[in-house]
């Protein structure tokens, strides 16, 4: 592969994570670009392409540099347009479901046996307002807490269900109805997280919470729900830590799963929104349950 240039201009958000790189196409770049790259995306965490417009081949072939991808999620639309072109309205949808879960904060794969390291995700078709995608820099978040709650947490897990937080929402899904496989609904053995994650290639600490989390061993389960809601609300308070990005149809963003809180915003359903989702594997020595 060749590019046609020899860097590319990063401008980081006025934030405590992400940046926005430009004079660049994804698909042409070659290794030594990409390594530039990958650094660029441990310290940042979120990459922002804007205006790629990438084939979804010429996407899997970028997502696939970061690492092996999660298998089924290799290139997976998110979307309210079904096959036929019609949209979805239909409550008990499930992928309306999935999608709606989505509207609220979580890391990717935290409730499969193995987390995902990160992911690439394009927009294909959007809407004419709305329909954002937000992120939440949980190492900041880390690095604020003060020190009792530090000490409070630090030897803490929880457990960690999609079945589950869908229920608590009243999005239970049974696939079946829809397109939706039913990935992650029926995981054979819940996986238990720390509280606080460890990134295997920065060392930076970060808060690891998310929708998907319950049950604190330990404590109540009304003690343990409100410890977690708790977390996530002094995370993704703070404008510093929280970026909320305004898609434009071509657009391409990297996120690191291992450190990131990220999800969706609603938009009109009555309007088509077509997204592709290319989820990058963990290192099972690194991104494994502490148990399941």
């Amino acid at each position: 592969m060749k590019t046609t240039t020899t860097t590319f201009l990063l401008q980081p958000l006025p934030k405590s994570f992400g940046a926005i790189v430009t004079n660049v196409k994804l698909a042409e770049i070659d290794a030594n670009l990409f390594d530039q790259l990958y650094q660029a995306w441990l310290k940042y965490a979120l990459l922002i392409f804007p205006g790629q417009h990438l084939s979804d081949a010429e996407q899997v072939a970028f997502a696939r540099r970061f690492g092996d991808l999660v298998k089924g999620l290799e290139a997976a639309g998110i979307s309210n347009v079904m096959r036929d072109g019609s949209l979805r309205d239909a409550p008990d949808d499930d992928m309306m479901k999935i999608i709606r879960g989505n509207m609220h904060w979580h890391q990717d794969n935290t409730y499969m046996p193995i987390q995902a390291k990160g992911a690439v995700f394009s927009a294909k078709v959007v809407p004419t307002a709305q329909g954002d995608t937000a992120f939440a820099d949980m190492r900041d978040a880390w690095d604020a807490l003060d020190e009792n709650t530090r000490k409070k947490i630090a030897g803490l897990s929880a457990y960690h269900s999609l079945a589950h937080s869908q229920k608590e929402i009243g999005e239970e899904t049974k696939s079946g109805n829809s397109e939706y496989t039913g990935y992650g609904l029926d995981v054979e053995n819940t996986p238990l997280r720390p509280l606080v994650k460890t990134h295997p290639e920065t060392s930076r600490q970060s808060l690891a919470v998310g929708r998907h989390a319950f049950g604190i061993p330990g404590l109540a389960p009304q003690e343990s729900a409100s410890l977690l809601e708790e977390l996530i609300q002094f995370a993704v308070n703070d404008e510093r830590r929280t970026y909320q990005h305004r898609w434009h149809k071509g657009d391409v963003v990297v996120w690191d799963n291992r450190c990131l809180l990220h999800k969706a915003c609603a938009w009109d359903y009555s309007e088509p929104r077509v997204m592709l989702h290319s989820r990058i594997a963990g290192n099972p020595a690194s991104e494994s349950a502490a148990s399941s």
